[in-house]
């Protein structure tokens, strides 16, 4: 379902992920939460010392989904048919949606339309309790890093396409510290555990290397 139309009061682009109060992946969330306010971006995307890794990707993913969202339901105005009739991410990197289900041939779209088929379907894997299981106990299925990884693959597309096509949008509404610091911490995770192909982080290497030798 899509909820493209829905209210922009919220400047959310869909509704949030909310993890369950007092599950283990909410106990998880705030320790993230405790540690990203230390200001150390590196040391905050380690694994808790005990921790489980499908769980704590899986909090991640939810994160970076809300932040996502967040971010990219502040510009949706600029991002339109007109603005945006091709997803793209700079002059040489254009996407054409496809998730292999309901359309299992790549299509061209607009990016509007793209990011919003992108984000649903994003919103439906982590809504189904046989992927993202949010009760103690229930284990992850076999394929869970598979389909963690692709949702992080994708996800990082609306960031390239903000990134390229919208940043003087960014800076006009005073936003850009928040997208650095999101993107940041979002490449800082997916380098730690490996989640997505250098090849596919081609269309922001330039910033990438900029924000990892601000750290070393």
């Amino acid at each position: 379902m899509s909820f493209l139309f829905g209210s922009r009061s919220s400047k959310t682009f869909k509704p949030k992920k909310n993890i369950p109060e007092g599950s283990r992946q909410y106990e998880l969330l705030k320790h993230a939460e405790a540690t990203l306010g230390s200001g150390n971006l590196r040391q905050a995307v380690m694994l808790p010392e005990g921790e489980d890794l499908n769980e704590w990707i899986a909090v991640n993913t939810v994160d970076f989904f809300n932040q996502i969202n967040m971010l990219y339901g502040t510009i949706t105005e600029f991002c339109n048919e007109t603005t945006c009739p091709v997803m793209s991410a700079g002059p040489r990197y254009e996407y054409h949606w496809a998730d292999g289900t309901n359309i299992k041939k790549p299509i061209k779209c607009s990016a509007p339309k793209y990011i919003d088929y992108l984000m649903t379907w994003v919103q439906d894997q982590l809504d189904d309790e046989t992927l993202f299981p949010s009760k103690i106990g229930v284990p992850f299925p076999k394929n869970f890093m598979s389909v963690a990884k692709t949702i992080l693959k994708r996800l990082f597309r609306v960031y390239a396409h903000i990134y390229h096509q919208h940043f003087d949008s960014v800076i006009q509404l005073q936003e850009e510290a928040h997208l650095n610091t999101s993107f940041k911490h979002f490449i800082f995770f997916v380098q730690e555990f490996n989640l997505i192909d250098r090849r596919e982080l081609a269309p922001l290497q330039d910033l990438i290397e900029k924000l990892g030798s601000k750290d070393r």
